[in-house]
Parts: structure tokens; sequence; C-alpha cells
């Protein structure tokens, strides 16, 4: 099969052929015909597979069959990224079209933001925060939009951005079609998809479990010997393009800090950086300025970085789900991955989760070059601080002298 054969508007074929598509995934075979159709849709689909062209497409062929002169069509994201890269997608797939799309988020400032709405877009692609903003500044009118896409939206709900969508979906006409797409169906979201879609046709493609491409991997390892074990891993690996994932974001500094002592080239993704910051790191990522990216779970959903050789799980992810976004940045596209993930004897209750979905025992690695016996540092304890005559203070919480007023 090609995409010829969904009929889409022959103007769309240069932006197919400058993305380098040739035969439609399983995700865009399913989605593109019904999408086209108008009937509303929820999608559930592994990261890599496609997705986003997937509603891309049949937008862009509505919007040249059917041209307005303000915006139509509606895309919530839940991350910067994620819109900046559903926003590329838009722009490489229109490609001499002359469909205009913007991008609404916060970390930026709005002005451009507010200059591109005023000038006039087909697409908007938006975070929930900034786009209510927008709308209650009066920047952002959603009345005329007949085409909504909800992107990653169990992601939207760990981020609390429930509330947000809901008042969204207030400022929207009733007849419009409705696209959901969410890799996880919380009772939440279903209660959502029952409200904000009419009969909906489902689309599942392999949602149960990661790629059959990724290889896995675990390196059970003290906690204090975690950073070193790490480095030693990455001697013996390809470092052309490593995603490391950790739990939080000082850790992501300090570890990205640790591997740049060792001469590598290596940047990070957090939510400690500017939105500008982010942006540079990942072009970085992207255009092999950095071999190496650590970040944290802001960018486990639909990073769309081709060729990724190794992800590694410095922290072992929360939940089940979080490891199959994590690694599915890797082994996409019918290529083979590595995902290798650092374990401690508290992650055994996860290491079951991940064998039962994986269907599978996971491999464990021992490295014969590391002394996995090390000890942990010992820290001295400084003495504690005394008055100025090396007398303990006399002043107590209660005391005048100690009040503040």
């Amino acid at each position: 099969m090609n995409f010829n054969q969904f009929n889409l508007d022959s103007r769309l074929e240069a932006g197919i052929n400058k993305a380098g598509y040739s035969a439609p995934t399983p995700i865009q075979k399913e989605v593109i015909n019904i999408a086209m159709s108008g009937q509303d849709l929820i999608g559930t689909a592994q990261t890599g597979t496609g997705k986003t062209a997937a509603f891309v497409l049949p937008i862009l062929h509505k919007l040249l069959v059917d041209r307005h002169k303000y915006a139509t069509v509606l895309i919530v994201t839940p991350t910067r990224e994620l819109a900046e890269q559903i926003k590329q997608h838009i722009d490489m797939l229109q490609y001499k079209t002359g469909i205009r799309s913007a991008t609404v988020y916060g970390g930026v400032s709005a002005p451009s933001q507010i200059k591109a709405l005023r000038r006039g877009v087909d697409i908007i692609v938006a975070c929930p925060g900034r786009l209510l903003d927008l709308i209650n500044q009066g920047y952002a009118k959603l009345d005329r939009i007949n085409v909504l896409v909800l992107d990653e939206a169990d992601r939207m709900l760990d981020m609390g951005f429930l509330p947000d969508i809901k008042r969204i979906l207030s400022y929207l006409p009733k007849k419009r079609q409705t696209m959901l797409f969410s890799a996880t169906f919380p009772r939440e979201i279903e209660a959502l998809a029952k409200q904000v879609l009419h009969n909906p046709r489902k689309v599942a493609i392999g949602i149960s479990r990661p790629a059959h491409t990724v290889s896995h991997a675990l390196f059970p390892v003290s906690q204090h010997l975690k950073a070193k074990l790490l480095l030693k891993i990455l001697e013996h690996t390809d470092t052309n393009s490593v995603l490391i994932f950790t739990r939080t974001k000082y850790r992501a500094k300090s570890l990205a800090k640790k591997i740049s002592d060792k001469n590598y080239t290596v940047t990070s993704i957090h939510s400690n950086r500017s939105q500008p910051q982010r942006q540079a790191a990942l072009k970085g990522f992207k255009d092999g300025t950095y071999h190496i990216m650590v970040a944290t779970d802001i960018a486990a959903r639909g990073l769309d970085v081709e060729n990724i050789s190794h992800v590694i799980n410095f922290d072992i992810p929360a939940t089940a789900d979080d490891y199959i976004h994590r690694i599915g940045r890797t082994g996409r596209a019918e290529k083979s991955g590595d995902a290798f993930t650092l374990t401690t004897p508290e992650d055994e209750d996860m290491i079951k989760k991940l064998e039962k979905i994986i269907g599978d025992k996971i491999p464990r690695e021992k490295l014969e070059d590391f002394d996995y016996n090390s000890p942990k540092p010992q820290h001295i304890q400084r003495p504690r601080k005394v008055g100025n005559q090396g007398r303990k203070s006399k002043f107590r919480p209660g005391s005048a002298k100690s009040r503040k007023f």
C-alpha cells in the first residue's frame, strides 16, 4: 500500500516525498481513512509508529479542500517539545501549500505568538496554560474550530491539565470532529472521551508491550555506584546517540556534568532549563552536536529523534507505561535498539512488572572490569557551630534578642 491510495490532495505529494514516506505505517493505515471521513476517533499506539503524520495528513487535506481565513484546527498537547515537533511535521508535510500554523506555549514571550495569531493561521498547536491565557486576553478565538486533536491525553492528565482541557472545550463549537490520542486509558480519560467524542471509532496499534526491535538488559548495582557504573557502560557502548533518563531534574543536571567531565559531548532536558535552552539541546542532539542527552520524563513521550541507538534508564521508571514510552525512543521504524536499565534491590517489584509486559525474563548483565564491591563513601560529620567565644549561644527561641520584629 502507498499514500496515493488514501486519495489525499495531490498538493500534499511534495511534502510526503520530502518527509521520505513510502508505505504507511499500521497506525496511518487505520487512522487516515477514518480522519478523512470526518468521524470522531480514539487512537492508541506506541511512540515512533507515525501517529503524528496519521492525523496531520488528513487535517492538511481538509484544509486544502475547504480553506478558510481563520483558524479551524486546534491541536492540544502537553509539552512545548511535543508542540514544536507537531509543528515541524506540519511544516514538512504542507510543503509549498501555503497552509499556516502557529505554536502557543509558555516559557517564551507571548508577543510573537500573538502576532502570528493576529496575522492569521489555519492550525493552532497549543499547550493548555498559554492557550487559556491568550483566550482570556482575547487574542485566541476558537469559535470557528471544526477539528480538535487531543494528543497524549493521559500525559496531560498526569500533568494536571484536565481542568484546563475542560475549560478549553467550553470555547469550542459543539459541532466538530474530535480525535483523541492516549497511550493509556485511566478512568478520567475514559470519562473525558465520553464527554467530548460522538460515536468514535477506536484504533489500537501495538500498545501492550515494547517494540520487538528493542533488546532489554538490566544492570544490578548498589545505589551509590550507579553513576560510576553508567560511565563504565558508556565506555563499552557506541555513544553516537544515547538518551539517558533520570527521575529528577537535579539528578539529570548532576549526571550530565559527570558525563561531560569524561569528555563526552552531552546535553540535558529538564524543567529547570528555559525553553530556548531545551530547544537548543534537542536541536544539538538531533544534528549530532551532542552524542548523549540526559532527560527527565518530560522527554519520554513523543520525542522525535531519528537513530537513537541506546536508551539508558539511570533510574528505573515509576510505571511500566513510562518504561514503554522511554524505550520507545529507540528501535523505531523497524531499526534495532538497546534499552539498558540500572537497578537496585528496591526495584524488584517494578522489574517483575516489566518482565510481565515484555513476556520474558530480562537478562541481567555484569561488567567484568567494574568493582561492584566498592564501599559507600563515609561522610565526615562537621562539628556543630558554637558561640563567639567557643560557648553555646545563650539565645533561646523565646528570648527577646532572638525574636523577629
